[in-house]
């Protein structure tokens, strides 16, 4: 974990309330997909938590839903704005230990964090296959940034506006793969993890956090180790450590 400050670069709106932030500064602590960073907002007692969708060599970009007052407020900061952050955060994936040919699931906001996934297995030569779910064509995003990367990638909307109608679990059988990596509400990661081809996986949860490195315990689940923080030993968790 480090604690630094980041200036906001850029701004893009991707939906009616989901937006791309684009910092520069130190970024070097993160070292792994799957990490997150806890910003601190101006007169808001609570950091907010973000998972990192991409970083290099100065740079950070996050991918925000606007959810309440906090995450509305710096959905809306104009670019020079300067956030002290907390930086790399939680476990991440582990690159490591992937297949050569794994499938990443993404449900909503939990699709930024697998970008940054991508281009890390691709780096390594690894091809994953990229499966996204969104309720609606206009809830949609950074499906063609993934495609631009090379990957396969498949879509399912709930109202079958764009892609296969139905969940995004549905397209888990058309790819042949049995290792994910995922991250989405805990209903789809339920739903994923009971899929019977999927025999190895790693799945990021999503907890509301106090503050964010394990301190206040507030985030803790049960797992087949006992109690863990999805903050600070999450928030990937490896298939056999799951107990729902």
């Amino acid at each position: 974990m480090k604690q630094t400050v980041m200036t906001l670069t850029s701004r893009r709106r991707l939906t009616a309330d989901v937006f791309e932030l684009r910092f520069a500064g130190d970024a070097s602590a993160i070292s792994r997909p799957g990490q997150f960073v806890n910003i601190q907002l101006p007169e808001r007692f609570l950091r907010r938590p973000i998972s990192v969708c991409d970083w290099g060599e100065g740079t950070l970009t996050l991918i925000c839903r606007v959810l309440g007052a906090g995450t509305k407020e710096l959905c809306e900061y104009a670019p020079g704005t300067k956030f002290d952050m907390l930086t790399g955060l939680g476990n991440g994936y582990d690159v490591e230990a992937s297949p050569r040919r794994p499938i990443l699931i993404g449900g909503g906001v939990g699709v930024p964090p697998l970008y940054g996934l991508a281009k890390a297995l691709l780096a390594k030569g690894i091809a994953p296959v990229v499966a996204l779910g969104f309720n609606t064509a206009d809830d949609q995003f950074y499906v063609e940034e993934f495609q631009a990367l090379g990957c396969e990638t498949l879509l399912a909307t709930a109202d079958g506006s764009a892609g296969e109608k139905g969940l995004v679990t549905a397209l888990i059988g058309k790819t042949g793969c049995d290792y994910c990596f995922c991250c989405g509400p805990t209903p789809m990661l339920k739903g994923v993890y009971a899929v019977p081809m999927l025999t190895g996986g790693q799945y990021s949860f999503e907890e509301r956090m106090g503050c964010g490195f394990g301190a206040c315990v507030g985030c803790t689940v049960h797992t087949s180790g006992g109690p863990r923080r999805v903050c600070a030993d999450g928030p990937v968790f490896r298939r056999e450590e799951i107990v729902w």
